[in-house]
């Protein structure tokens, strides 16, 4: 038994390869939802999966370091993997909303998703000047949510150091909205 990098006693760490092949074991194809002819990943069979979540969130981890100050999350699914990510890493959380969740003022912006369109939104003082701010969701599909959270965090002040996800679809070639973005998938279909 070894410690992780992030301090818990389990199996070690795992190669990228291993944690790739944890996440196909886990995900399950939903077709036509949330609306027909859209196929939802559904990730939650992996997060009720403790061992596999803890070595999914190591791995996160480890790939950046603490090159990081903050995580912030995209809602909903990248909350649970912020969280567990900042918890981790001893550093802060923000979360990233769908519109007219915060409570405070915020900074808005508007994309285009493969099914239709949505707002995400920040506090506008979510992170401090320049923090390095690591930016996690669960899935990159067509790149919109993601090119709307960088957007976000760059205009509330902080820097985006790393953006990761579970989960790509690369045939919607979501990458090609990220221009000159490092994208980390554990795994891309």
């Amino acid at each position: 038994m070894s410690v992780s990098p992030t301090g818990r006693i389990g199996s070690g760490p795992v190669t990228p390869a291993a944690v790739s092949d944890l996440i196909a074991a886990h995900v399950v194809d939903v077709p036509d939802f949330p609306k027909p002819g859209v196929g939802f990943k559904d990730l939650t069979p992996l997060f009720a999966d403790g061992p596999v979540f803890a070595q999914v969130i190591d791995a996160i981890a480890t790939e950046y370091g603490g090159a990081f100050d903050v995580v912030a999350g995209i809602e909903a699914r990248g909350f649970v993997l912020a969280a567990a990510v900042a918890y981790a890493s001893g550093a802060g959380l923000v979360p990233i909303r769908k519109a007219g969740k915060l409570p405070r003022r915020t900074i808005s912006a508007s994309y285009a998703l493969e099914y239709g369109e949505a707002v995400l939104e920040v506090h506008a003082d979510a992170f401090d000047p320049g923090a390095r701010v690591l930016l996690l969701d669960d899935v990159l599909a067509t790149g919109g949510t993601a090119a709307a959270a960088i957007s976000l965090v760059e205009q509330a002040g902080g820097a985006v150091v790393g953006f990761s996800v579970l989960l790509e679809l690369g045939f919607l070639e979501g990458r090609a909205r990220l221009p000159e973005r490092e994208v980390h998938a554990l795994l891309t279909v």
